[in-house]
């Protein structure tokens, strides 16, 4: 099992905007977001990409959002409430696996199953799980 992590609050694939006169172009905290992402998994993985049937399970991190109550943090913290809002688990899913796409496996298309948790964490990240099936 190969493990990454992306040390950084995770952030959302956005849609592709197009502008009036027909030109498309991805917004700027993704785009910024996917170069981060793939310096720092290059920098976990430099093996050849995988070629078979994936697995793979991707865990986000977020901080805790500093307009809570002090008792409602350590909830979240312990992982009684977790993340029900914005942004969507697939958009997150979505952008690490575009930023893994090359690297750790060829295409996206590989993975044959998922599994994806959110949490509140004091180190927000994504940690990566992936395993040849």
């Amino acid at each position: 099992m190969i493990k990454l992590t992306i040390p950084s609050e995770p952030v959302p694939a956005s849609r592709p905007r197009v502008t009036r006169r027909g030109f498309a172009f991805t917004a700027e905290p993704y785009r910024s977001y996917k170069k981060m992402a793939n310096q720092v998994i290059k920098e976990q993985y430099s093996t050849e990409p995988l070629q078979g049937a994936l697995h793979v399970q991707i865990k986000f991190y977020r901080s805790v959002q500093k307009s809570v109550s002090k008792v409602e943090r350590r909830r979240r913290l312990l992982g009684v409430h977790r993340p029900t809002m914005k942004p969507d688990i697939d958009n997150l899913f979505k952008a690490v696996t575009d930023a893994c796409t090359g690297i750790v496996w060829k295409d996206d298309n590989q993975i044959v199953s998922t599994k994806s948790d959110k949490f509140y964490s004091e180190e927000p990240r994504v940690e990566i799980y992936v395993e040849e099936l």
